[in-house]
């Protein structure tokens, strides 16, 4: 199964998990404390820099009779809603920029551009996913509800369509997570799908009928006989920012690396614990400064779920710190280009598209799924007997999971070159 008990996974004593929180409380503190007219401009020159690119793109779109500026027009504006959607919609909504006390920057006020309302998505992302975080059974974004990313997770003859429903989800995002929130809204207030005139519901088709409105109707009637031309341009434009929008969140949740738990870690979680999950659970890709932007600082995935309502634009230095904190603990701290990060995660989609009686590994030990019984008879676990030193006897440096996976690797790699036929050696060591 999942992650059970992460301390034994990580191979940090409970001492440690404490001094790790501390630093990480540490390094937050830091960056509160340094908040100032820096960051504030930075937010309003994003907003400045989408307002900008919207308005230069549907200018071009409405005088476009060419085929040159309608796809100048329709890249632009996809880079817009893209903007908009991850560096705005997203990290305001956090609540990253509410210490500014600008009510038209504020996660109270601040309304995306987007299908679904943000209140509904704040309750199912910033609560559910972001406390849940890879839990399975508790995060419900966990696979979208629709995807095996675990082999946790039951195989079912449905997920035999998983690679074709993958990129329906791709090409429909938008609508996929309005329709998650939608879902998760009304369940938390209980109130039955069958009650069509709920409060959730209405809600929800008020903001479809405005989006909808305004990208499939008002902006094309705008453009009178190139009505046709614009309706293309915007429809072209969002599928582009959900493919987009898609490809970031696949690389940030579900590469090789980002490590799946079960409801029992959360018995008695401390707070060194969360950040462990956060950390172990995610993923990130390298960027340069326009890919960042444009990915709204989620390439730093990691940073943002150690530390969701700090400003984005803080994250490449706290990443610094943060992989500082993972070579000092011997953790590992995923990340690699956006390319192998994205193929990793296909990857998963179409492995576990098929039964388990297809898979060589289990869900103690596979790529994208894997608990600390992958360890057992190595490394530190309270079921089994352990060699596992915690400090390297020559150097003295403190050996964590990072060495364990290296050692478990090495192991299963001598065990396959063995005996291919035989049992993986974890299984037949286990009790």
């Amino acid at each position: 199964m999942a992650i059970t008990d992460i301390k034994a996974f990580a191979h940090l004593a409970e001492a440690d998990v404490d001094a790790f929180a501390g630093e990480l409380d540490q390094i937050r503190r830091d960056i509160e404390q340094s908040l100032g007219q820096r960051d504030a401009d930075y937010i309003r020159r994003a907003i400045k820099i989408h307002r900008g690119l919207e308005v230069a793109a549907r200018l071009l779109l409405f005088a476009g009779r060419y085929r040159a500026p309608r796809l100048a027009g329709t890249l632009m504006l996809a880079a817009a809603k893209s903007i908009e959607m991850m560096e705005l919609g997203h990290n305001i909504s956090h609540g990253q920029w509410d210490w500014m006390n600008d009510p038209e920057i504020h996660s109270t006020s601040w309304e995306w551009d987007f299908l679904g309302p943000s209140a509904h998505w704040k309750r199912s992302h910033n609560y559910v996913h972001h406390t849940y975080t890879n839990v399975y059974g508790m995060d419900e974004d966990l696979g979208f509800a629709v995807l095996r990313m675990t082999r946790d997770e039951p195989w079912r003859p449905i997920h035999l369509l998983q690679p074709v429903t993958n990129l329906l989800i791709a090409a429909s995002f938008e609508w996929g997570i309005a329709v998650h929130d939608l879902a998760l809204e009304r369940r938390h207030l209980g109130i039955p799908r069958s009650r069509l005139l709920s409060k959730p519901n209405i809600e929800f088709a008020r903001k479809m009928v405005r989006q909808l409105g305004k990208d499939f109707l008002l902006f094309p009637a705008l453009s009178g006989q190139g009505f046709g031309r614009t309706l293309a341009a915007n429809a072209s434009a969002l599928l582009l920012r959900n493919l987009w929008a898609y490809v970031v969140i696949m690389c940030g949740h579900f590469p090789d690396g980002a490590e799946k738990f079960t409801t029992k870690q959360l018995e008695g979680q401390t707070r060194g614990e969360w950040y462990l999950r956060q950390l172990l659970g995610t993923a990130n890709f390298t960027a340069g400064p326009v890919l960042a932007f444009m990915s709204g600082n989620l390439c730093y995935q990691i940073e943002h779920h150690l530390f969701p309502n700090l400003p984005s634009n803080r994250y490449p230095e706290v990443a610094e710190r943060v992989r500082a904190l993972c070579d000092k603990y011997d953790l590992p701290y995923t990340t690699g280009p956006l390319p192998e990060q994205f193929w990793l995660a296909f990857r998963t989609i179409w492995k576990l598209a098929l039964p388990d009686g297809f898979l060589r590994r289990t869900s103690d030990d596979a790529a994208e799924t894997s608990s600390e019984q992958k360890f057992f008879g190595i490394s530190l676990n309270p079921e089994g007997p352990s060699t596992w030193r915690t400090t390297d006897p020559i150097t003295g440096a403190r050996r964590g999971l990072r060495t364990a996976l290296a050692v478990a690797n090495s192991l299963m790699a001598k065990k396959s070159r063995d005996s291919d036929s035989s049992p993986m050696w974890w299984a037949t060591s286990s009790p």
